[in-house]
C-alpha cells in the first residue's frame, strides 16, 4: 500500500532571497564585462539587471508585511534582503559614475570588481544551502567575508598609488574621479560582508 506524504512546503521567502542573489552575480558579472570592455549596451545591463533585482525585493517586502509567521526571523529576512540589494546598487552606481565622468577601467577596478563577483557568487551559494545545509551556507559566508577583506586591500593599495605625485590640475581632476568610484567599489564590499554576517546569523539561530 502507497502511503501518502505531505510535501514539504516552499521556503517563499528564501525563494525571494535566492532569485535576488541571482541578479546580484549576474549584475556583477555584467560590471565585471564592463571593466573589460566599457561599452553602453554592457551598462544598460547592469542597470536592468538592477530594476529587476528591486521588483523581486518589491515581491518580498510585501509578502513579509502580508505574512504573519515567517520561517525564521522577519528582521533576518529584511536585513539579507537589504544587503543584497545594496550590492547591486553600488554595481549601478559604480558603472553610472563611471560613465558620467568618463573613468576609464584600470587594473586596480577590474581586481576589485573581479572580487566582487566572487563575493557575490559566495552569498548567492550561501542563500541556496541556508535551508537544507546550514552549515555549508556558513562556509560560503565565511569566504564571502574573506574576499571583502581582499577587496579592502586592492582598495588601500589603489589608493596608495592614486596619489603618488599629481603633476597638475588636470591630473588631480582624474584622481577625485577614480577615488569616488574606488569608494563605491568598496561600499559594494562591505555590503557584501553585512550579507555575510546576516547569513551567519541566521545558521546558528537554526542549527
Amino acid at each position: 500500500m502507497k502511503l501518502f506524504t505531505r510535501k514539504k512546503k516552499p521556503n517563499r521567502f528564501l525563494e525571494l532571497l535566492i532569485h535576488q542573489s541571482e541578479f546580484a552575480v549576474q549584475g556583477m558579472e555584467a560590471l565585471k564585462q564592463y571593466m573589460k570592455n566599457p561599452d553602453t549596451t554592457i551598462s544598460e545591463r547592469v542597470t536592468k539587471i538592477e530594476a529587476e533585482a528591486d521588483e523581486v525585493r518589491r515581491i518580498l517586502i510585501d509578502e513579509l508585511n502580508r505574512t504573519f509567521v515567517t520561517p525564521f526571523d522577519r528582521e533576518d529576512i529584511f536585513s539579507l534582503s537589504l544587503t543584497i540589494d545594496d550590492i547591486l546598487d553600488y554595481a549601478e552606481s559604480t558603472v553610472d559614475e563611471m560613465v558620467a565622468l568618463k573613468v576609464k577601467p584600470n587594473s586596480y577596478l577590474e581586481r576589485m570588481v573581479s572580487l566582487l563577483s566572487d563575493a557575490a557568487m559566495e552569498i548567492h551559494r550561501g542563500v541556496l544551502r541556508l535551508e537544507d545545509h546550514p552549515r555549508v551556507a556558513n562556509d560560503h559566508a565565511v569566504r564571502a567575508k574573506a574576499l571583502e577583506n581582499r577587496v579592502e586591500s586592492v582598495y588601500r593599495d589603489a589608493l596608495a598609488d592614486l596619489f603618488k605625485d599629481p603633476e597638475d590640475l588636470n591630473e588631480v581632476m582624474e584622481i577625485l574621479k577614480l577615488r569616488e568610484i574606488y569608494r563605491h567599489l568598496s561600499n559594494a564590499a562591505d555590503r557584501g560582508d553585512q550579507a555575510a554576517n546576516v547569513i551567519g546569523d541566521i545558521v546558528v539561530k537554526w542549527i
